[in-house]
């Protein structure tokens, strides 16, 4: 008789604590370090502030509300950018998915295209779409794009053959074969390219938010930045750090459950 298995569920927290630990730690030695520089190893404040100044014009800005306008307006281009990225990058994808020659053609163009830095291109986009919400919703949906039609890409070609196969041999229709075999098992590197172009849309907005827009979080980092407000500057730069990473959580936790619905 084989021996029983034990329940890996306590050894998958404790590997949870431990992640959880390190990540604290690492973000804790962060913020000694920023103290030290600045209050013991005498960093002018002009170049970078004192962490205490700083939290404390973090939170004169979460009191006053000031942030609002800025951050709707960035989250309006982000969810813009990230609509039309993840439309024309899943249908594409799949459509040059359903030829091998398709693939061969497109799948190394799209990759080169994509090693481009695209942000080089922001004048245009500027010159296009003005400097308002539309040349950054514009950018930001042509960084993303990439992502996702690759893992697209990839995914439908990750679907193991047998099992399209034994659906055909079994009759199954074009939209049962997608439904019930071909979107299941790409799923999870279509959601992993979705997250990573998630990422890169809002780091595309926010960056050209710093370099030609008339409002945004990133703007407003900008005009602190050229009024020599440093605290209040770094003050909104973590703020800009913490909405990030609020929001990858939320689609890294999106996509570990799909994937464990799986």
């Amino acid at each position: 008789m084989s021996a029983p298995v034990k329940s890996a569920a306590p050894l998958d927290l404790f590997d949870r604590r431990i992640t959880r630990l390190v990540q604290v730690a690492f973000i804790a030695s962060l913020g000694l370090l920023w103290y030290l520089s600045t209050n013991v190893w005498g960093i002018s404040p002009i170049l970078l502030p004192k962490p205490q100044d700083a939290f404390g014009e973090l939170l004169d800005i979460l009191r006053s509300g000031e942030f609002w306008p800025d951050l709707l307006l960035t989250l309006r281009e982000l969810a813009g950018a990230f609509a039309i990225s993840m439309t024309l990058g899943v249908t594409i994808g799949f459509l040059v998915s359903l030829s091998p020659v398709f693939v061969r053609i497109f799948e190394p163009l799209l990759a080169g295209v994509y090693a481009v830095p695209i942000i080089l291109f922001l004048p245009l986009y500027v010159l296009f779409f003005g400097l308002g919400a539309s040349s950054k919703i514009a950018l930001g949906a042509t960084i993303s794009f990439f992502p996702i039609v690759l893992n697209t890409i990839a995914g439908f070609a990750s679907v193991d053959k047998l099992y399209v196969t034994a659906a055909k041999s079994m009759g199954a229709s074009p939209t049962i074969l997608l439904r019930y075999v071909l979107i299941p098992g790409a799923l999870p590197i279509i959601l992993t390219g979705l997250r990573m172009g998630f990422t890169v849309a809002l780091l595309s907005i926010i960056g050209s938010e710093t370099i030609a827009s008339l409002a945004g979080l990133g703007h407003r980092i900008v005009n602190l930045a050229e009024s020599l407000e440093i605290a209040r500057m770094f003050a909104y730069i973590v703020f800009v750090i913490a909405i990030a990473a609020a929001l990858n959580s939320v689609v890294s936790r999106l996509e570990a459950t799909r994937s464990m619905d799986k």
